[in-house]
């Protein structure tokens, strides 16, 4: 029964990519950065051959890594979650999806609160928790939403469970969505629920991403017209609208992303088990936390003899990323064009350097070929 576990780090970048200027950004290394921070461990990692991947110039390399490893350029024009996931499973992006850093055009705002019925406040790129703190007492007073955005292709909507209960935020983002296509379809819509009193306004777990549809059929879509499971944990099912999804479950964090993971180990089933770790990227790159997210890799790497204990003969595991977000990158809060690794492991897979790809698809042709399906799209198989 063959299984594969793909786990995506998100945001964990190894170093700029020779466009990054065109994308604003100068110098930016995830992984380097990251590793500069004492609370900063991967052992195990280091075994599999991360730090022996092309172009890393951190850690010490292994005499004989025990996986195969790559390092893996964006074809396509962005450098977001929802293009990066896109482009693992097969489709690559030619131009980037909009943003918007003056805030959304009236036209948008006008038929958004027109089908909600509720003003709207803010509507600039603003940090998630700068912005409830800047708004939350007058949306609390007036019932108005927070809408706002940041550098990604994303429609932000804030507002308090007590004011807005989250299925009715829910409704909102939905009306929302079927607003936002064509030259305004922005890659997520995303709500934004928060808790507490003026000072102390907190974000909850209950946040939500209503993604665009994928333009074009994906390797999820291919394993399940051809009977196999398409298992989505964390934000999976959300950045692929549910297409080609067979099951999912949500996750509130990194450690419980891993402990659904480990369970999802111990079932049977032939196919995939897609996995997004978000805390690296929400809670510390976008924060610019050098340190948090040193601990939050050291946490994964302490994980993964764990992991490794519970694949079966026939099982690989996969780990890449989406993208960059470099937490010393001080110009920007925004995520970062870089390079990311792929390592993969099991007994199937030969052990050795796969050198620099052209493109994130190769994952997903991987993928497919394991379970003998042609991909419907570019990309080359490390198998």
């Amino acid at each position: 029964m063959k299984r594969i576990f793909l786990i995506v780090l998100d945001s964990f970048g190894i170093g700029e990519m020779p466009d990054a200027k065109e994308f604003g950004d100068v110098d930016v290394n995830t992984l380097g950065r990251v590793a500069t921070s004492s609370y900063f461990a991967m052992p195990n990692m280091k075994k599999l051959g991360l730090f022996n991947i092309d172009g890393v110039t951190c850690g010490e390399k292994e005499a004989s890594p025990r996986a195969g490893y790559a390092r893996l350029k964006e074809a396509s024009a962005g450098k977001d979650t929802t293009i990066g996931h896109w482009e693992i499973a097969g489709v690559c992006s030619g131009q980037p999806l909009p943003v918007y850093p003056n805030g959304f055009p009236q036209e948008v705002l006008d038929a958004f609160a027109a089908q909600t019925g509720r003003g709207i406040l803010c509507n600039l790129p603003y940090s998630g928790t700068k912005v409830i703190e800047d708004y939350g007492e007058e949306h609390i007073k007036t019932g108005k939403l927070i809408v706002y955005t940041s550098a990604d292709s994303v429609f932000q909507i804030a507002a308090h469970e007590d004011v807005v209960p989250v299925e009715e935020l829910y409704e909102y983002c939905k009306i929302a969505r079927k607003i936002l296509t064509g030259k305004h379809g922005v890659g997520r819509v995303i709500a934004r629920p928060f808790i507490g009193e003026k000072g102390s306004f907190v974000r909850t777990a209950r946040r939500h991403d209503f993604s665009i549809d994928p333009p074009k059929p994906t390797m999820l879509d291919q394993l399940s017209e051809n009977g196999k499971a398409v298992i989505g944990v964390g934000k999976i099912y959300d950045i692929f609208a549910g297409k080609g999804i067979t099951e999912h479950v949500y996750t509130t964090g990194n450690a419980d992303g891993i402990d659904k993971t480990l369970q999802y180990m111990d079932k049977d089933f032939e196919g995939l088990c897609f996995v997004n770790l978000v805390d690296y990227d929400m809670l510390y790159g976008h924060r610019r936390d050098i340190d948090g997210y040193a601990k939050a890799l050291t946490a994964f790497d302490e994980k993964l003899p764990e992991i490794m204990a519970k694949m079966r003969a026939e099982d690989i595991l996969m780990i890449t990323a989406d993208h960059g977000c470099d937490p010393g990158y001080l110009a920007t809060t925004d995520h970062t064009r870089e390079y990311v690794p792929f390592i993969m492991c099991g007994e199937p897979v030969k052990a050795k350097n796969f050198g620099t790809r052209e493109t994130f698809a190769d994952i997903g042709a991987t993928v497919l070929q394991y379970f003998g399906i042609v991909p419907g799209f570019g990309g080359n198989s490390m198998l």
